[in-house]
């Protein structure tokens, strides 16, 4: 079990702060993550288990009901928990609560996460999708907070995406809005894992510079970059650090597509914060100082003034922060 875990400038006390928490939850095809958070965005404690996917969704949502029900036993006696909130790695109808597709989970297609589990567990139950969520956490807990427009992106795998306009989170229509990896940046590009080509996903991803990296080295013989049998986004950005040349080009590269990608975005919702996260994110000045001049390069000048790039600081945490922002505000969630 561990600690309470503090938001930048929180203090930590002994007992809790706040009589009104919630449980944040973070759904992911590896793990389940489910903590007690309090108003203040103090995490209080957490517990993680193994999805398990492949034992089918009765299966999995017992395990989640489970853990939630060993951290309700661990809330403080003084405390109300106001309901459970979830981020699960799918296009969600928000309203519903269903899952239309987890594609890390096997047989998660039209689940019916929000009713299945408040079901099990008698409290009530807000899902959304884990991007989005994200968005909604860095904003209220996060590099966005004191910002009413906010784009959030995660630099990863994939590229994920979610919206805060006027302080709301933009779900759409039919609770799939924000889907900015799927834009097309380069009509003809690169197939993405969408099956569409030329998205900026297919230019900006963890994914696409590893594909990038293998192409490429072939004629590079001198490149660093043979040295690894199994190559990963994270071999290209540790050899960048090293400062191999082929390597560089790469993430700079990527660089100046996510910054075309941002600023393709900003043109359309004319945020005051763009919070940038993933894995990805964590590469050097090459790719953050590129993504900067790229945004600046592709902006109209009149979204310059004020425009701040900025990276997350809820890392690994950002799910779990995201739920509990959303169970803490549910009209704010687009619940």
């Amino acid at each position: 079990m561990d600690g309470p875990t503090m938001l930048p400038g929180s203090t930590v006390t002994d007992s809790p702060t706040s009589s009104r928490v919630v449980l944040a939850a973070d759904l992911g095809g590896t793990q389940f993550r489910v903590a007690i958070v309090e108003e203040s965005g103090r995490l209080l404690d957490r517990h993680a288990i193994p999805t398990m996917g492949h034992l089918g969704p009765s299966a999995v949502l017992d395990r989640m009901a489970d853990a939630c029900r060993e951290m309700l036993a661990r809330v403080p006696k003084r405390a109300t928990v106001l309901g459970l909130g979830i981020a699960a790695p799918s296009p969600i109808d928000p309203k519903r609560g269903v899952v239309y597709q987890a594609p890390n989970i096997p047989g998660w297609v039209n689940i019916a996460l929000r009713d299945e589990m408040a079901d099990r567990l008698r409290i009530p139950v807000l899902v959304g999708n884990d991007a989005n969520f994200a968005a909604l956490g860095e904003w209220r807990f996060g590099a966005g907070r004191g910002h009413g427009d906010l784009i959030f992106l995660t630099f990863s795998t994939g590229v994920g995406s979610g919206f805060v306009t006027g302080g709301r989170l933009l779900v759409g229509h039919h609770g799939l809005a924000g889907e900015a990896g799927h834009t097309v940046i380069q009509v003809d590009g690169p197939l993405c894992g969408c099956g569409k080509r030329g998205c900026l996903e297919a230019f900006a991803s963890g994914t696409a510079i590893r594909r990038e990296a293998l192409q490429r080295r072939v004629d590079f013989p001198q490149s660093t970059l043979h040295r690894y049998a199994d190559l990963s986004a994270a071999d290209v950005e540790a050899e960048a650090q090293r400062g191999d040349p082929l390597a560089l080009e790469l993430m700079r590269d990527a660089g100046r597509y996510a910054g075309i990608g941002i600023a393709n975005l900003v043109h359309i919702f004319d945020p005051d914060v763009v919070v940038v996260g993933g894995g990805v994110s964590h590469s050097g000045p090459h790719w953050w100082e590129t993504l900067q001049q790229s945004v600046r390069e592709q902006v109209l000048e009149a979204y310059r003034p004020g425009l701040r790039i900025v990276p997350a600081m809820l890392g690994d945490d950002v799910g779990i922060f995201g739920s509990a922002a959303a169970m803490l505000d549910p009209t704010a969630a687009g619940a």
